[in-house]
């Protein structure tokens, strides 16, 4: 039981002017794991004062020394691993094998990379008679998600750091324990005081004091698509600079040419990683209708060869989904693909046997799908799979490209060359070909709804960067 009392602002742990407090639930007992401060508006105009007085001189910080800041935050987050990974499969209900090495490896996997491209990024350039420098955006107010709630705070706040911002950062009330620990990491390692700042509280209290604030330079929101837009709507006042990563439909297309009994299983896993509570999941598999029924027997057993079981316990099983409302969430949706049709080839309504307690799902697969379905169109965030059928490759790019969102999405073939075709042709921010893994260094984010501006690597920095020329 983690109890946080206080906020951190301007190098201190200090009391919120608000009067509540957050409880966080445990996502597999249904019990209180700790509590935050419910916190308001008036913390963020504190926040923001600080990290304004602290903009001055951070900025102007020579880069050798935000790289040793980076380095020790790395440090400090790999020697705080077990506790990060531990807390986070508690909060979001990633079994703690998976969030080892996701939960806890990539946020202190992004600070080392962060780290690392300071020894390279260049921040000036000679064009001509101009000096073109690149410059610190300012003051950075993060609000960040509760799916990956540390790599997607560290993806904010190193390339910040790095570039020479300084943060009001609000991380999801629903799994806010993580960023707490971050925020003593802070404070061990010295940062300092009004560089970073934590304000803990509701998306309609805090996130929008924060989206609104007329000394916020820029607004980075990762969530979902409609408050993304309330987002926008509240910086636009202002003039600031926004980047948004928000919700995803991506696109698994399985060519007629792939060795459907490798890689329709990867595609499930591609889709029910974290229990589908992830924004790039491939909920959508393309598959050739002269391969369907083929597909969706692979699919299905895949599905059955699935755990679902407790986060405490070591494993590539299951867990749950992160609460009641999103439980709840997901069986509409599933109960909406029963009603538009769509049949359940495995899982369907209700809770795996065994798992009462907890916001456990079946992992479900539904076949006989149509890509004007709302299960395949809407982000479910849950483990649900639905397999469309196309005629050919012109056809499943078409199916593909026909969604709001533009995220992500994979495309499988025998052939790499034909896989990389379809691939430059679907519109969306990334594309797995062949099982591509994640790079951490490489540019995330999307087209379409799925927003705008990116995130990792030299671009995770540049996103915080302005552009200025010097005429000589």
């Amino acid at each position: 039981m983690r109890n946080f009392e206080n906020i951190y602002i301007d190098g201190a742990w200090v009391p919120s002017d608000g009067t509540g407090n957050i409880e966080v639930i445990n996502a597999a007992t249904e019990q209180v794991m700790g509590s935050v401060p419910d916190g308001v508006a008036s913390d963020v105009d504190r926040a923001v004062a600080a990290a304004r007085i602290a903009f001055d001189t951070w900025s102007q910080t020579p880069v050798e020394e935000r790289q040793k800041y980076l380095v020790r935050l790395n440090e400090a987050l790999q020697a705080r691993s077990a506790e990060i990974a531990e807390t986070i499969a508690g909060e979001v209900g990633m079994p703690i094998t998976w969030s080892t090495m996701i939960q806890a490896g990539l946020p202190a996997g992004n600070m080392a990379t962060f780290a690392t491209l300071l020894d390279s990024f260049e921040f000036e350039e000679k064009i001509g008679n101009s000096l073109v420098v690149k410059e610190p955006v300012g003051v950075v107010g993060a609000i960040t998600p509760w799916n990956y709630p540390l790599h997607q705070i560290i993806c904010k706040v190193g390339g910040s750091l790095a570039a020479g911002c300084t943060i009001v950062l609000k991380p999801s009330e629903i799994a806010p324990l993580n960023a707490f620990i971050l925020a003593e990491i802070m404070d061990e390692v010295g940062l300092p005081a009004g560089v970073f700042n934590l304000v803990s509280g509701n998306g309609t209290t805090v996130g929008a004091a924060i989206s609104e604030h007329p000394g916020i330079d820029m607004v980075s929101f990762t969530g979902s698509s409609r408050a993304g837009k309330q987002v926008a709507a509240s910086a636009a006042a202002s003039i600031k600079r926004v980047a948004l990563e928000l919700g995803g439909k991506s696109a698994n297309i399985v060519l007629d040419d792939a060795d459907f009994a490798k890689v329709i299983p990867k595609g499930v896993f591609a889709c029910f990683l974290n229990s589908g509570q992830t924004c790039t999941a491939h909920t959508r598999m393309l598959v050739p209708n002269s391969r369907y029924d083929e597909a969706v027997e692979i699919a299905a057993a895949a599905v059955a060869a699935t755990q679902v079981g407790d986060p405490t316990e070591e494993g590539m099983h299951l867990g749950p989904l992160i609460s009641q409302a999103q439980w709840d969430r997901v069986q509409e949706y599933i109960q909406k693909g029963i009603d538009e049709g769509a049949v359940v080839a495995a899982g369907g309504l209700g809770k795996p046997e065994g798992h009462e307690t907890g916001y456990f799902v079946k992992p479900t697969v539904f076949a006989n799908v149509t890509n004007d379905m709302t299960i395949a169109q809407e982000e479910i965030f849950g483990p649900v799979l639905s397999i469309i059928g196309y005629d050919d490759d012109d056809d499943a790019v078409h199916i593909a490209n026909d969604s709001l969102y533009g995220l992500s999405g994979g495309v499988w073939s025998g052939d790499q060359d034909r896989a990389m075709s379809v691939a430059r042709r679907m519109r969306t921010g990334a594309v797995d070909v062949n099982g591509g893994s994640f790079n951490i260094a490489a540019p995330f984010g999307g087209y379409k709804q799925s927003g705008y501006g990116r995130e990792n690597g030299p671009y995770g920095i540049e996103e915080f960067l302005q552009t200025k020329s010097l005429q000589l």
